[in-house]
């Protein structure tokens, strides 16, 4: 699982609000910064290396997408916020990687954010297997621009990038809030990949369940009951942002643009559900797994039982012979000994058919 320690959260102790300090683990590699400038009839994409290269598109005509990987450099975002009119409580927020997913609307924007999640197959000597990895991700919608943070930089709007380039489909003919609309369809979109390798890691896991089950069975049941809580954690919010962007009254959202939002609305109650229907599973086969280990611990029983209900008789007879007193019936018999093991033997293999005609073997 990722890691659910805030890291940095001290240092904003007794600052005032509105004071961007990063929390949350900070990427090693720069920041990148990417332009695309686009309207109907072009798209030029370019690579940022100062800030201020970015402030002209702030009053450009066309739509400007500003995408930022990485955030750990708080004087690129300060710099940024104070040129674009962001209020220090977002930027704020956007250097907070903890941020639940939420919706907030100024008058000339509009700050969304989002919880971004990968499933990784790798694994570490401190967690192993697979995991779920969560990332902030923050978008500013203006009037004719849309600003994008990432934690890390990634491949997850590559598609829209291509659609654009590409001129693709009707996002060159539209505004920033469907580009913005775009950008969370992609992260949302990703939620059922995820989803998809959960189920199998939830398929594989109830075979292993059925068939012969381990205390490693049991250790990978709550390491994906974990996960479940997590996904519930990140994705149950964003039912209410999509919400409130259909409902929304801002005029930065046009009604073109409300019916798409409509589908992420659709697409985050399915992930959802799936979520709950996962979780539910996992809870079922948690008591599979312990009913599994209690009726084979009763198997056990019943046949040690079985031995020992078998052997009583034998001890008893084997007790009394194994007296050593000097006048016994029997004692000074010639067949005594061989007949004693017969008689053992019969009381034994009848008691065996017995019980095997009792189906408790």
């Amino acid at each position: 699982m990722a890691n659910r320690f805030v890291k940095g959260a001290s240092e904003k102790c007794g600052l005032p609000p509105g004071t961007i300090v990063h929390v949350g683990d900070k990427w090693t590699g720069p920041i990148k910064i990417t332009v695309i400038d686009y309207d109907k009839d072009h798209c030029q994409v370019q690579k940022i290396s100062d800030v201020e290269e970015v402030f002209p598109f702030r009053d450009s005509p066309t739509v400007t997408w500003i995408n930022i990987d990485g955030i750990h450099d708080v004087t690129i975002i300060d710099r940024l916020g104070k040129y674009f009119n962001i209020h220090p409580l977002v930027l704020e927020d956007i250097l907070h990687t903890t941020q639940r997913p939420k919706i907030e609307e100024f008058e000339d924007y509009i700050y969304i954010v989002l919880r971004m999640l990968y499933h990784s197959d790798t694994t570490d000597e401190q967690d192993d297997g697979p995991k779920i990895i969560s990332e902030q991700i923050s978008l500013l919608l203006g009037r004719n621009f849309v600003i994008s943070f990432q934690e890390v930089g990634g491949d997850i709007f590559d598609p829209v990038l291509i659609r654009l380039k590409g001129s693709k489909g009707r996002i060159r003919e539209m505004g920033t809030d469907y580009l913005a609309y775009s950008l969370i369809d992609s992260i949302v979109d990703n939620y059922f990949v995820v989803l998809e390798k959960l189920g199998e890691r939830i398929e594989t896991l109830e075979d292993e369940l059925l068939d012969r089950p381990t205390p490693d069975t049991l250790e990978e049941l709550h390491v994906l009951r974990n996960e479940m809580i997590f996904l519930r954690k990140s994705v149950w919010p964003l039912r209410e942002v999509s919400n409130n962007l259909l409902r929304s009254e801002s005029d930065l959202i046009t009604r073109p643009t409300q019916i798409y939002i409509k589908d992420i609305y659709d697409h985050t109650i399915q992930v959802i559900d799936t979520i709950e229907t996962y979780r539910d599973m996992l809870s079922g086969m948690l008591d599979i797994y312990l009913s599994s280990i209690n009726n084979k611990m009763n198997e056990v029983m019943k046949v040690l039982t079985i031995i020992a209900t078998i052997f009583i008789p034998l001890t008893f007879l084997a007790g009394v012979y194994g007296m050593n007193f000097e006048y016994m019936p029997e004692l000074s018999w010639k067949w005594g000994y061989p007949v004693l093991w017969c008689i053992m033997s019969v009381m034994a293999i009848s008691m065996f058919f017995y019980f095997r005609k009792k189906k408790w073997l």
